[in-house]
C-alpha cells in the first residue's frame, strides 16, 4: 500500500497539580482554546476539550506521526506556560506530573462527548479521584494508590 492512512481516537485526562482549583469558568474557554491550538501545531485534531475547575479531558484524533507521551508532554507544558502568563493569581500554576490516555472506538465518540460536557453535573457527585479510578477500571489498567496522586 502506498499511503498510510492512521484514525486513533484518544481520551485524555489530566489534573491540576494537588487538584487545586485554579481552572476557573473565566479561564477554561480560552484554555481549552489554546490547547485546541497546540494539538493542531502538533498535527492532532482537537474533537471536544472539557472538565472542571481542577482537571481536564481532552478528546482529540492523533495525528500519524504523534508518539503519544510526546504529545502530553506539549499539551501540559505549553498550556502551563500560557496560564501562568493570565494573571498574577495563576504565576503557581502546575499540571499534575501523570495523566490517563485512552483509545477510543470512533463507535463511542458520541458517548465521549456527551460525557465530556456534562463535566460540572458530574462532578457535583463524584470527585476527579473517584472518576480516575473508575475509567482505570474500565480500561483494565492496574494502578497502584501510593503512587497516584501529587
Amino acid at each position: 500500500m502506498p499511503q498510510s492512512f492512521v484514525r486513533v481516537l484518544g481520551h485524555l485526562i489530566f489534573s491540576t497539580k494537588h487538584r487545586v482549583a485554579f481552572l476557573n469558568p473565566e479561564i477554561r474557554p480560552k484554555l481549552y482554546g489554546y490547547m485546541a491550538g497546540v494539538l493542531e501545531g502538533e498535527g492532532c485534531t482537537e474533537i471536544l476539550i472539557g472538565g472542571t475547575e481542577d482537571h481536564v479531558h481532552i478528546a482529540f484524533a492523533m495525528a500519524k506521526m504523534a508518539a503519544p507521551v510526546k504529545l502530553v508532554e506539549v499539551v501540559k507544558k505549553q498550556s502551563s506556560k500560557w496560564i501562568k502568563t493570565q494573571a498574577p493569581s495563576l504565576d503557581k500554576f502546575y499540571w499534575q506530573s501523570g495523566y490517563a490516555l485512552f483509545s477510543v472506538s470512533p463507535s463511542n465518540l458520541d458517548t465521549l462527548r456527551g460525557y465530556i460536557l456534562k463535566q460540572e453535573q458530574h462532578h457535583k457527585k463524584m470527585t476527579f479521584q473517584d472518576e480516575l479510578r473508575i475509567l482505570l477500571r474500565k480500561h483494565g489498567i492496574d494502578f497502584d494508590e501510593r503512587y497516584m496522586w501529587d
